[in-house]
């Protein structure tokens, strides 16, 4: 089976954190799917700007920690914006295996425990 591209693991976690921000009635202004433009969504919620940071890994990097100078650099541009700033780690791997690649049609496991604010 062919593995999945880094576009394509990007896109997975983007699906997931979407859909999160869906549930919890974010209203999207931007959504820029490229791994390495940040952020990756821009949204309203109780009239408030949200700046959200998507980031895919594979196990066993673990998805809750983030880059510290990204995330400060991302945080000082939302200032600006008066904009709250989050980090969404969406770890992934294979259901069957963890140590093999994800690939087209495989199933897959998901360890995403939300968003985490940037203070």
């Amino acid at each position: 089976m062919e593995a999945l591209s880094e576009q394509e693991i990007h896109q997975l976690a983007m699906d997931v954190v979407g859909e999160d921000l869906k549930e919890k009635s974010f209203e999207f202004l931007t959504v820029n799917s490229k791994p390495k433009k940040d952020p990756q969504f821009v949204c309203l919620k109780d009239k408030k700007l949200h700046f959200i940071v998507v980031k895919a890994s594979l196990y066993p990097k673990n998805p809750i920690v983030f880059e510290t100078a990204l995330m400060n650099q991302v945080k000082e541009h939302g200032v600006k914006f008066k904009a709250r700033t989050y980090y969404a780690g969406v770890g992934f791997a294979h259901a069957e295996d963890y140590k093999k690649p994800l690939s087209k049609n495989a199933p897959y496991v998901v360890n995403y425990d939300g968003l985490q604010e940037i203070l």
